[in-house]
């Protein structure tokens, strides 16, 4: 069966973008976007939260705006008791609330695994989206979120972590993009800032490298540059990293240079997966400056400079020491 073709389909899935953009006019663009997962945490709010921000991070990534969700559940409703899905719903609702979307439905089935999340729809200017296929060489990095929640989700399933250090891990799952998307169009999309990404299932590199093949540049990290949520070194060192780590770095095998004797705890965060990670931006180097203190004043503290883009080399990423 042939594709449909649809001159209005802006972005779809040939750049492994965050979202699909669908153009309604010349001035008006849907962003849609679909996300869910088993628990990452044991309580059912944190966990509906946690989702939900995720699930909302698509748009975000892209430069639009959410207005509307359906949600997803999976619940073996004949083992547990359903106030755990009214708990797992209601932190969803709350974060959706927050994020001024508005849920509009959604879809239920009965699994044996957990499973929330939702499909977002939102807006955006069809001349002003942050897609993957808009960076260029000289683009300075900014990462807005620390990475190593799959290190920290996977301590917290070992019962290696503290409750107060893991609570501080779920407020920042849990942290929409909505703040540091703001800053980007506030800088310029299109002008300033030329591409962004949210840091997810693929771990940093595997969203890194989704730029750099969509741009046809090499992107470039500073090994000392790339930050790591408190304690997460650690545990990656004990080798608690999520299942995606391995099937991540089979994926990105031979498109990644690394200096001699990269520290292996470092080499499982910036593969391993995120869960709710922040946004990964390039943005004109004369402008970099500029957006990390307007993210800074914002609130979004965690923002930092991480690496450049660089003309394509024989490598799609790389670490600089």
């Amino acid at each position: 069966m042939k594709p449909v073709v649809d001159d209005r389909m802006l972005v779809g899935h040939a750049t492994f973008d965050d979202a699909g953009i669908f153009r309604l006019s010349a001035d008006l663009a849907l962003v849609q976007t679909i996300d869910f997962f088993p628990p990452v945490v044991d309580d059912p709010y944190q966990y509906g939260m946690v989702a939900a921000a995720n699930s909302l991070s698509d748009v975000y990534a892209m430069g639009g705006t959410p207005l509307t969700a359906l949600s997803m559940v999976c619940f073996p409703n004949t083992e547990l008791d359903l106030s755990l899905l009214g708990d797992i719903l209601r932190g969803g609702s709350d974060k959706c609330a927050e994020a001024k979307c508005s849920i509009v439905g959604g879809h239920s089935v009965r699994d044996n695994e957990i499973k929330f999340g939702f499909a977002v729809t939102g807006t955006v200017h069809p001349d002003r989206v942050t897609s993957n296929d808009g960076a260029r060489p000289g683009d300075r990095l900014i990462l807005t979120k620390p990475l190593g929640m799959g290190a920290v989700t996977t301590a917290y399933r070992k019962k290696a972590i503290q409750a107060e250090h893991m609570n501080r891990a779920i407020d920042q799952m849990a942290t929409l993009n909505k703040t540091a998307a703001e800053a980007m169009v506030a800088a310029g999309i299109g002008k300033a800032v030329h591409a962004a990404t949210d840091i997810t299932g693929f771990g940093l590199l595997g969203h890194a490298r989704n730029i750099a093949a969509a741009s046809n540049v090499t992107i470039a990290f500073r090994q000392s540059a790339i930050p790591v949520f408190d304690g997460a070194l650690d545990f990656a060192a004990k080798k608690m990293t999520s299942g995606a780590y391995k099937p991540n770095q089979e994926l990105l095998k031979g498109q990644i240079e690394l200096p001699a004797n990269f520290p292996e705890p470092l080499h499982r965060i910036i593969f391993d997966s995120e869960t709710s990670g922040g946004l990964l931006i390039c943005v004109a180097p004369e402008a970099a400056d500029a957006l990390l203190k307007d993210l800074h004043q914002r609130g979004v503290k965690s923002a930092v400079e991480v690496g450049l883009v660089e003309q394509k080399g024989a490598a799609l990423l790389k670490v600089l020491s």
